[in-house]
């Protein structure tokens, strides 16, 4: 298996609240078929789909699907911008959890829960800077970058 995730499924009940949440974050809608709202990330997609149909697709019953304990991470490159976007969600109709604030890792970080339940971290991590070319994370950031 290649060291990816290609696509992110989030399985909702209110379709239309849940397209109207992303797109005032600013994702761009993608196409895709019917009953599937896709917004192309970078280097993924993050997919909405009904909560129902998903656990018919899945063969299993609803209620076992539940949230469990996934995040959903979104980095960025300061404490202001961390800042500005939990204040975006808010906006937007998202719970924060976790009001942005130092961490004890030495970075910058909130939680909000999405009009689903799906719970995002929003951090700012000095040990990981991101790609300066398009912004891409990974661990430890890119050295020589």
């Amino acid at each position: 298996m290649e060291a990816r995730i290609s696509l992110i499924t989030l399985g909702v009940r209110d379709m239309a609240r849940a397209t109207a949440f992303y797109e005032s974050l600013g994702l761009a809608r993608a196409e895709g078929p019917d009953g599937v709202v896709a917004f192309d990330l970078l280097g993924q997609t993050l997919g909405l789909f009904d909560l129902e149909k998903l656990a018919e697709d899945i063969g299993v019953p609803v209620d076992s699907l539940g949230h469990g304990g996934l995040t959903l991470a979104h980095n960025v490159p300061s404490r202001a911008e961390v800042d500005a976007l939990m204040r975006l969600a808010e906006d937007a109709g998202a719970t924060v959890l976790k009001p942005p604030q130092e961490v004890f890792w030495g970075g910058y970080h909130g939680y909000f829960a999405d009009p689903e339940g799906h719970i995002w971290e929003i951090a700012h991590n000095p040990f990981s800077p991101l790609r300066s070319t398009d912004g891409a994370f990974r661990w430890q950031g890119y050295p020589g970058d």
